[in-house]
């Protein structure tokens, strides 16, 4: 064969790669602007700035690419992020509106089971309109149709890492790689997620509603809880996913990597006054996380839905950890059915990725009524205790102010099997605040004391005599606590128990799993 002939050979399929590349028509491209969108490659350029190392599967449909159908709607391959390797499925929103078919579905499932096996994470770029409903004979119930998609995020679950970013409605059976996902991140006006759209809904229901009414950014990060990051362009996005990426390993049997110590963002010494005296007036666990975590490391999820109760990451000594704290600004930082949700479903992921967990409890316990009874506050709860039970990563309790009735079992008190429980000078643990105690045990009483100087100077008396008793001296002398800590000492005492229980080894008894969650 000539040289001139391989050359001319070569240089044709370079012109295919570049042709398939460009994605579906060009028309479908100029809309994208108009909703705030990238083109897909222009999209990836945010996570990979260098390119992706490999793409698999271009050709998928390239003799039908003449009718819009390049790569079958779909880019799938691996990038460098932070040094490591990570493997990314794209929807292409030029071709059939991203929707998912036969070659599509299959480089979607080849893509979860390769990252499997290289034990590396996987980012789920979601652009897609659904199932292209006219070809469903190809790909919906079929053995490796799109019900796959959802068999391997369960399989890869706690395995390795799956984050999906959603850039546009995600309906139907688009909308459960989000779920299933251990982070989705949505861009606010921009992401949807709902199991019907509005015209569907309108159809079965009667009801007519808006898509960011049905399933917008906002309503599932305040409401629904099925999304852990809102950010409010594609940029922001995917400084997010990079971001979020530093605190987790590449697989479940590594752990999280260590970066160097900062000092944090407010001096230790201030945490005393950030600490209210009185367990009853409110104040910002954020405060007191800034304190004791490394300066520029905390990184919220689900920051607005059940505010009573804060999750996140941060480092504290260059080590990941994951922060469970009551937040007292909201609701008095009782537990209620969504934030037990909340916690449950943070420490089980955490647990699956080898982060230590740091419990800061200020809870009065969880909130009773029948509101919260017609939510199942004893079921999800249980959740709750179940998770903080199951956890064998580094676990530490600290019993910041109120620590009462089954909220310190919730959040790791002593019978949890914490590597420590620490408290603060201030901390009270037991079955409820001294107010609460006092009209409980002696109502009766009470009533019975007409003169109202007189019934106060008798509370007041009785409600200091519970408070000697549950003193956190009284608590140290029994050994419920492991350390009364000055504030200001309280991160050199975590990163100490980090550092000691890095290779914590928890045997646990033979068996499948638990029923709980």
């Amino acid at each position: 064969m000539s040289e001139q002939t391989t050359a001319t050979r070569e240089d044709a399929l370079r012109a295919d790669i570049e042709r398939l590349q460009k994605g579906g028509p060009q028309k479908y491209k100029d809309r994208l602007p108009e909703g705030g969108k990238f083109f897909v490659r222009d999209r990836l350029d945010l996570f990979f700035p260098e390119g992706l190392r490999f793409e698999d599967g271009l050709f998928a449909h390239n003799l039908r690419a003449d009718e819009g159908l390049a790569a079958d709607g779909m880019v799938t391959g691996a990038g460098d992020i932070h040094d490591r390797t990570v493997f990314v499925i794209a929807n292409d929103y030029t071709v059939k509106a991203g929707s998912m078919a036969e070659r599509g579905v299959e480089k979607f499932i080849r893509v979860q089971e390769r990252a499997l096996r290289a034990q590396k994470p996987i980012l789920y770029l979601i652009d897609s309109s659904g199932a292209r409903i006219t070809d469903q004979a190809g790909f919906f119930a079929n053995l490796r149709g799109i019900g796959k998609y959802f068999y391997n995020h369960s399989i890869l679950s706690g395995k390795i890492p799956q984050i999906s970013i959603l850039y546009g409605p995600c309906v139907a059976g688009a909308a459960y790689t989000p779920v299933f996902c251990d982070f989705s991140v949505m861009v606010r006006g921009m992401s949807a997620l709902c199991i019907a759209s509005p015209r569907m809904v309108e159809m079965v229901t009667g009801e007519a509603i808006s898509m960011q009414e049905l399933g917008g950014a906002d309503l599932h990060m305040r409401d629904s809880g099925q999304c852990h990051v809102v950010v409010d362009t594609e940029e922001e996005a995917a400084l997010a996913v990079k971001r979020l990426l530093t605190y987790l390993p590449d697989h479940c049997d590594e752990r999280p990597p260590v970066y160097e110590s900062r000092e944090p963002a407010r001096d230790g010494a201030e945490l005393d006054a950030i600490v209210p005296e009185d367990p009853n007036q409110a104040f910002d666990m954020h405060e007191l996380i800034d304190c004791i975590v490394d300066a520029d490391s905390w990184f919220e999820i689900k920051k607005d839905h059940a505010e009573e109760l804060v999750t996140g990451f941060a480092r504290m000594g260059g080590h990941v950890v994951g922060i469970v704290a009551n937040n007292s600004l909201h609701r008095a930082g009782a537990i209620f059915p969504h934030s037990a949700d909340k916690a449950a479903e943070f420490i089980t992921t955490c647990d699956a990725y080898n982060v230590p967990l740091v419990y800061l409890c200020d809870t009065p316990g969880f909130m009773v009524g029948s509101e919260v009874e017609k939510q199942g506050i004893l079921k999800r709860g249980k959740k709750f205790i179940y998770a903080t039970s199951t956890a064998t990563v580094p676990k530490f309790c600290v019993a910041v102010r109120k620590a009462y009735g089954a909220g310190i079992y919730a959040m790791c008190g002593p019978a949890f099997e914490p590597d420590a429980t620490l408290a603060l000078p201030g901390a009270e643990i037991a079955v409820m605040g001294a107010e609460a105690a006092i009209n409980a045990v002696y109502a009766n009483h009470i009533a019975r004391i007409e003169d109202p100087k007189e019934r106060e100077a008798w509370i007041a008396e009785k409600r200091e005599e519970y408070r000697k008793d549950i003193d956190i001296h009284v608590t140290a002398n029994d050994l419920i606590v492991d350390h009364i800590v000055p504030p200001s000492e309280l991160r050199r005492e975590l990163v100490a128990r980090l550092e000691a229980y890095g290779d914590k080894h928890l045997p646990l008894p033979r068996k499948g799993h638990g029923t709980v969650i």
